[in-house]
């Protein structure tokens, strides 16, 4: 019968010994758990006698209170007891220390530092500005007339494309009316400083930009540019060339060759490539120099008079030039990395080989 079942678990709960954490909660779970001998019990009551249904149910209930109590006041003895043990009590002090894992600087961190220090040498001073532009700061101000091919070679994410004018009232679309887009390159900080800035102008523009790239060992649809630019008068492609120099032998060493190679910006005008020697091959040839021997690190030139009229400077008194240089190109040489990819993809055992760094 149900009563003898609660007879026998009284005198089996009143054996138990809680003395310890672990001994407590095995009693809760075995007991007064959901799954436990009581609710075991509470469903055996639906099977006694109407007549005794009260009884017996009242008998449960005094039982189950009685359980609590003795679970409850053993949980208070316990605490009790350890309140008043040091904190350090049990603590064994002959175990082996647990070492501290020292984290390390990304690659891409250390590169940008180490470029940033170089120009700083020679005078740059860093300019940053923000990540989504507006059409004029990142197209417009730099000679990408609109609908011009040369917009092409930056396939773009537009993030707010202009809305149609309302046909009832044209001047309210509800939308901005100019359209923003992630950047893609450090040249719209270029424009910003050459808006606001006095002359001369000494600045490079490290940051993250963005192009509409399938991501390959060689590109990635984000990428990181260090960009410099310099305006005052007299400046010639002979400065540019200088600058370039120091940074290439500062960066990679003396034993590096050096070329420029015409090219076609739209921003200015002469242009060239950066090309130095492959540290990955020497010079021999492999797929990150696509068997050439030489690795393009960049792209420069004298700033476009376009470019400084836009921004409020007289091309006829003033003249500059202007480089770009992305830092996973760099970083890759420097440290003998032949896949871009490795630096998004947050590999322990790739992060960890610059510890020493």
């Amino acid at each position: 019968m149900l009563q003898d079942s609660i007879a026998g678990l009284e005198a089996e709960i009143s054996a138990q010994e809680l003395a310890t954490a672990a001994q407590l909660d095995a009693f809760r779970i075995a007991y007064l758990g959901r799954k436990g001998r009581l609710a075991d019990l509470f469903d055996q009551l639906k099977t006694v006698p109407a007549e005794q249904k009260r009884a017996v149910g009242q008998q449960l209930n005094q039982f189950k209170q009685a359980a609590q109590a003795r679970h409850d006041e053993a949980q208070q003895a316990l605490e009790a007891a350890t309140a008043n043990q040091p904190a350090d009590a049990g603590y064994d002090y002959t175990l082996p220390p647990v070492p501290n894992a020292l984290g390390t600087r990304h690659p891409l961190s250390l590169v940008r530092e180490e470029m940033l220090r170089i120009f700083g040498r020679i005078g740059f001073s860093v300019a940053e500005g923000p990540e989504i532009e507006d059409d004029w700061h990142n197209f417009t101000a730099l000679n990408f007339p609109e609908n011009h091919p040369a917009r092409d070679m930056q396939d773009t994410f537009f993030i707010a494309p202009p809305a149609p004018k309302s046909p009832i009232d044209p001047a309210d679309s509800g939308a901005p009316d100019v359209p923003l887009l992630l950047r893609t390159h450090t040249s719209t900080v270029q424009v910003r400083v050459m808006e606001t800035e006095p002359l001369p102008i000494r600045r490079v523009m490290p940051g993250r930009v963005y192009r509409n790239e399938a991501i390959s060992a060689r590109a990635h649809m984000m990428f990181h540019q260090v960009e410099g630019i310099f305006i005052d008068e007299g400046v010639s492609f002979a400065d540019l060339k200088q600058t370039v120099y120091y940074f290439v032998n500062e960066m990679f060493g003396t034993d590096i060759n050096i070329r420029f190679r015409p090219s076609f910006f739209p921003f200015t005008e002469p242009s060239a490539e950066i090309d130095i020697t492959c540290l990955i091959c020497k010079g021999k040839g492999c797929n990150i120099c696509k068997y050439s021997g030489w690795v393009e690190i960049g792209g420069c030139g004298m700033v476009d008079p376009n470019v400084l009229e836009n921004s409020g400077i007289d091309p006829e008194k003033y003249s500059g030039y202007a480089w770009g240089m992305g830092i996973e190109r760099i970083a890759m040489l420097k440290y003998q990395i032949k896949d871009l990819r490795l630096f998004t993809e947050n590999d322990l055992r790739f992060l960890r080989q610059f510890e020493a760094v």
